[in-house]
């Protein structure tokens, strides 16, 4: 029997963890979950070690590990983990092959830096990972000799599509990032004064966490994708383009010096990214239906409206200002994002937090892990000040 490539999931109970969850189920033959990790949906996470024979959880959020000690919902062959630094614990087992880095926030940042260090494979879906600390994780990336697999769809494609991209970088022309557009492509600024949460969290394509689809339907999340491929491909901002594809099927494209142009192709579902790096370089049979070019299929393309998605502009000045901007973007999209859901800001509050923050935080070099934490915590202290108070 061939060796299973045994698999540790951040952020097991998201929407990410449980589409990784589905992969592995269907590849028992090829993959092996060795550990799991929740910020507090233990009840979730204790059933996930039992349907898998999970031998290491951890629960970051202390108060819920408490809570899973007393109502001893979890196995006895499961050992259990507490804290923050929990997480690193889970990353860096010794038996661990490949690390699913699906936790939203900060928290993925040190267990990153920690499984890359002990020389594991990296399936990064963490998109702050980069966002705020690109330039160190990339460094050590490159100093351990480490693997890291991009995960989101889009970076996902970008890296099938250029196969090798040590040798393909200096063929490329630009690489295009494909933006579903969210939910309001068609809102006038007029009409998005008045857009509700329960609106903004209606997706037309993606099943996903309340931040991830706020931040698509303000199209931040194409923003702070431009910012993850300038550091997965060492390529500048120039190079870097977006455009609006809503039915989501051509997941990113990479466009060569000749004029060609190779496209990566799948049905809206994570479970195809999340395989290819949970199985590469081998492929297997996919866990969704493949798309059927039997049936009619479009694949229209638009150019984004920086007017109408300041998010997506904003971003893409703080990459143009480079050190620490892209982390004073994250950390004030990330308050905004999160005093929207409180319902202390209305949806255009979000990008006007953001350029408030980004013209008022101190812009520095982040040259070391404390100097990117203290950017970002200053980021969020200016951030939080911009909400109106109640």
């Amino acid at each position: 029997m061939p060796t299973k490539k045994k698999i540790v999931i951040l952020g097991a109970t998201g929407s990410i963890g449980t589409s990784a969850l589905r992969v592995i189920e269907k590849h028992a033959d090829k993959l092996e979950l060795i550990g799991v990790s929740t910020n507090r949906r233990y009840r979730e996470l204790a059933a996930i070690t039992q349907q898998f024979n999970v031998p290491a959880a951890a629960i970051s959020d202390e108060t819920a590990y408490t809570s899973a000690r007393l109502d001893s919902v979890f196995p006895d062959c499961c050992e259990l983990h507490a804290g923050p630094e929990s997480l690193t614990q889970l990353a860096t087992l010794s038996d661990a092959d490949l690390v699913l880095i699906a936790t939203v926030g900060t928290s993925g940042l040190y267990p990153c830096l920690a499984a890359i260090q002990a020389g594991k494979t990296i399936a990064l879906a963490n998109k702050e990972v980069l966002v705020m600390a690109g330039a160190i994780v990339m460094e050590a990336v490159s100093k351990h000799n480490t693997l890291l697999l991009p995960t989101d769809s889009e970076h996902n494609a970008i890296f099938q599509c250029l196969h090798d991209p040590d040798q393909s970088l200096p063929q490329v022309e630009k690489l295009i990032l494909t933006a579903s557009g969210g939910p309001f492509r068609s809102y006038t600024l007029e009409d998005m004064a008045h857009v509700t949460l329960e609106a903004a969290l209606r997706h037309p394509n993606w099943d996903m966490g309340p931040k991830v689809t706020i931040d698509s339907a303000t199209m931040a999340n194409k923003g702070l994708e431009l910012i993850e491929a300038r550091w997965l491909y060492g390529i500048p901002v120039d190079q870097l383009e977006v455009v609006v594809h809503p039915p989501s099927i051509v997941h990113s494209m990479v466009q060569f010096v000749d004029g060609s142009v190779l496209a990566q192709l799948s049905p809206p579902s994570m479970t195809f990214p999340i395989q290819h790096c949970l199985l590469y370089p081998e492929r297997a049979a996919a866990v969704d239906p493949a798309l059927d070019f039997s049936q009619a299929l479009s694949l229209e393309f638009f150019p984004p409206d920086y007017t109408r998605f300041p998010c997506l502009a904003l971003a893409r000045e703080s990459l143009r200002q480079d050190k620490s901007a892209s982390c004073v973007f994250n950390a004030a999209n990330e308050v905004a994002v999160a005093a929207f859901i409180d319902g202390k800001l209305d949806y255009l509050g979000i990008p006007r937090v953001i350029d408030k923050t980004l013209q008022r935080a101190s812009i520095v070099e982040p040259s070391s892990l404390d100097a990117v934490l203290e950017a970002d915590r200053e980021a969020r202290a200016i951030a939080q000040g911009c909400i109106p108070s109640s």
